[in-house]
């Protein structure tokens, strides 16, 4: 699914093109793409026209919209799934084929939610108290998700304290969304990759120095994605333009199976890990950290008793 910097395009996209604009009419063309909707598919469609769109936000993989509908405002929780995507198209331009929800807005464009696999969708949310002192209000579906590094109130110490704290896999901590959100499969093996950590070093086992580099190492190989608008692999991820992003260029670790390590020549390999194919560079990044070698201590002289009882030969030696 798209990471961070996928959703990060997308959210500028959207904001640049549907703030303070109207919903004027609302089509729900899939039942699966409202199924989180209480209410289901009509219900959504009611809640939205006639309310004005005030801003858009992010948490991790999370987007969500500000309503107002004059009386209190609440949020549209956006889940992409596998592949979604929200596209600006204007009204009366062919539909996509997987179009799963159209939105008419007052200056004639259209928000179009298209997703071919239908793992993601649209729900009306309520709003939790306010999180932090310069947090947005956070809807109440993911107000379990931990800050992600882009976050003001993201705390680096914090998390590095959470994960030695635990005795899992360090790319699963990675992964766990209520540690520190945004992180995916492909920006995971890129900073494990940048810190030399192999993924399934345990995380109690990492120094604090060791982990407060791993979390730098995301934190940069995502501000880097986000600068050239994310990584595509194929058609599924685009930004609202319909754009693709060129981050893929840029990968280290991900999807080089068979190919040269770019920092020791070593051949990459890829593993199995919680249904994901993990990359990694094996010279780089060991399974278990390298250990200084033993010296051997000196052989300690003793004397071998002869086989006749006799007296010991002398010069005689064994090892203790």
């Amino acid at each position: 699914m798209p990471e961070l910097p996928e959703v990060e395009t997308v959210r500028r996209g959207l904001a640049d093109h549907i703030a303070d604009r109207r919903i004027v009419a609302v089509e729900v063309l899939h039942p699966r793409s409202t199924r989180r909707h209480l209410g289901g598919g009509v219900d959504m469609a009611g809640r939205l026209i006639g309310v004005r769109i005030t801003d858009v936000h992010r948490r991790g993989k999370y987007l969500w919209i500000d309503l107002d509908d004059g009386t209190a405002p609440f949020p549209l929780v956006v889940h992409l799934g596998m592949s979604g995507q929200m596209l600006i198209s204007r009204s009366g331009a062919p539909d996509h084929i997987h179009l799963r929800i159209r939105v008419t807005l007052d200056d004639g464009n259209e928000l179009r939610f298209v997703d071919q696999r239908t793992f993601g969708g649209w729900h009306v949310d309520e709003y939790t108290a306010q999180v932090g002192p310069t947090s947005a209000r956070l809807p109440e579906s993911i107000a379990h998700i931990a800050p992600d590094p882009f976050d003001p109130e993201f705390d680096a110490a914090r998390v590095v304290s959470v994960i030695r704290s635990r005795h899992t896999e360090i790319k699963r901590a990675l992964l766990d969304q209520t540690v520190i959100s945004g992180v995916g499969n492909i920006y995971a093996d890129e900073a494990l990759w940048r810190s030399r950590i192999h993924g399934c070093r345990l995380t109690d086992g990492l120094s604090r120095a060791k982990l407060t580099e791993l979390i730098a190492a995301v934190t940069a190989v995502m501000g880097e994605a986000l600068s050239v608008g994310g990584t595509s692999f194929d058609s599924l991820y685009v930004n609202v333009n319909g754009q693709s992003g060129y981050f893929e260029r840029s990968l280290n670790a991900y999807g080089r199976e068979g190919q040269p390590c770019r920092r020791c020549g070593a051949i990459m390999r890829r593993e199995q890990f919680m249904n994901r194919s993990s990359y990694y560079c094996p010279r780089c990044q060991r399974r278990e950290p390298a250990r200084p070698r033993k010296q051997s201590g000196p052989r300690r002289v003793v004397a071998a008793a002869p086989i006749d009882g006799g007296t010991p030969r002398e010069g005689s030696t064994q090892r203790p």
